[in-house]
């Protein structure tokens, strides 16, 4: 069984930045993919970011690319999202996820349906 807990959002003004962490604790996450996603009010759960097992592959959904940057330290069991220039549309609750599949060192997979392991999410507000 894999843990994850996220930390580090709250509220934040258009233009300014945030840092989250997510903490896996239960089994080593160094061998698995690791994403972000997001889920605001109404919507469905959106892909984010996400990272290789290796570190070597990211993927980032259009609307983030360029403005947030996902790492991974496998030594800490610990993924972060480092986000900047902060819009009001990325106000949503923002999830950390861990996939079971593997498929090589740049799997880093997009899809919900390919993740196993989920956080309870932390929210992020960016104000106008």
């Amino acid at each position: 069984q894999v843990r994850l807990v996220e930390s580090g959002g709250g509220l934040v003004q258009a233009g300014g930045s945030l840092r989250l962490s997510c903490a896996a604790s239960g089994r080593t996450i160094s061998s698995f993919a690791m994403g972000w996603f997001r889920q605001a009010p109404g919507k469905e759960r959106e892909f984010v970011a996400s990272i290789s097992w290796s570190g070597r592959n990211t993927v980032y959904a259009d609307s983030v690319k360029g403005r947030f940057t996902i790492s991974r330290d496998n030594a800490k069991s610990m993924v972060y999202l480092q986000m900047n220039s902060l819009k009001p549309e990325d106000t949503a609750v923002y999830y950390c996820a861990l996939s079971l599949k593997y498929n090589g060192a740049t799997y880093a997979p997009t899809e919900v349906n390919e993740y196993t392991y989920w956080g309870q999410g932390t929210q992020v507000t960016v104000s106008s």
